[in-house]
């Protein structure tokens, strides 16, 4: 069977979860086209899990080039209900060390070029959005991190989301600095949306590579140390997520995810037309049964 539950979505350096058993690859076709890679469905901690790499296998795909809805349309269409998302990011503040790990709860938007809903085309619909991190995910993040030696884990703080490919220019990282921006990278936003409007509960562990530009010895940081940082970070996060997998184990959900959709439909129901219904029936059977085939 290709149901599952948990979604694990790999970022830089994070192209395969380790220890998924009784794996099989997944080729999904969605209203949105093909996700950046085939799924990997299997059991990991006695759960049924679903990973993708978001850049694909071999890291083909620039950020802006990400299928995001794709990627987590195809992960609701396999019954996911909860996001574990890894991200390499740069630290735009001095206590966020290389090796880190942070947790964060909050997001800023700095992209300009993407499509960040699933709805339009005779569906009006608006999510609440203020807190955009599932605290339940956050918990089992968190849990995991904390219950292994040599990791150094930091809970909360906002995760600004640019456009790239490019990196940050001096005066925009420092200006980000005063706007009390902690991490910098260029993916999370747009999943943590969707998820959101797809009632996935959703949570980010950010992987600090290295200080962003702002940084006086930034110019010191070398490819291969990067790299080497980023190897490293992989490995603890897949620590990490098996941790938080077990964590999250036979917990029910008991957060506002769960029904984010309920009174965000502003659309009359008598305009909407079925094919708007079907096209996005991983979404929204749930309210249009009489459309369920």
């Amino acid at each position: 069977m290709n149901d599952a539950r948990i979604g694990i979505i790999g970022g830089s350096g994070f192209y395969l979860m380790e220890g998924i058993s009784h794996a099989e690859e997944v080729q999904l076709e969605t209203p949105f086209g093909c996700p950046s890679d085939r799924l990997l469905v299997g059991e990991l901690e006695g759960l049924r899990v679903a990973f993708i790499a978001r850049h694909g296998r071999g890291h083909l795909l620039m950020p802006t080039e990400i299928p995001f809805r794709a990627n987590i349309y195809a992960l609701k269409s396999l019954g996911v209900e909860r996001i574990l998302s890894v991200s390499a990011v740069g630290s735009l503040q001095e206590r966020y060390a290389p090796m880190d790990l942070i947790i964060p709860d909050q997001f800023f938007d700095r992209t300009r070029h993407r499509t960040s809903t699933f709805f339009g085309e005779g569906i009006a619909a608006h999510i609440g959005f203020a807190d955009p991190v599932c605290a339940e995910i956050g918990d089992a993040l968190e849990s995991g991190a904390r219950s292994l030696e040599g990791i150094r884990v930091h809970r909360g703080g906002t995760y600004l989301c640019m456009e790239g490919p490019a990196f940050s220019t001096k005066s925009e990282s420092n200006v980000y600095r005063s706007w009390g921006m902690d991490v910098i990278g260029m993916t999370n936003l747009q999943e943590a949306k969707l998820a959101r409007e797809a009632e996935i509960c959703y949570g980010t562990l950010a992987l600090v590579t290295d200080y962003d530009c702002w940084h006086p010895e930034h110019d010191s940081v070398t490819v291969e140390m990067v790299i080497q940082y980023l190897t490293r970070n992989s490995e603890n996060a897949q620590r990490v997520l098996r941790e938080a997998v077990h964590y999250l184990g036979g917990r029910p959900r008991r957060c506002k995810c769960v029904d984010a959709l309920r009174h965000a439909i502003l659309t009359s129901r008598d305009r909407i037309e079925p094919a708007s219904v079907i096209r996005l029936g991983a979404l929204l059977f749930k309210y249009f049964p009489e459309y369920r085939p």
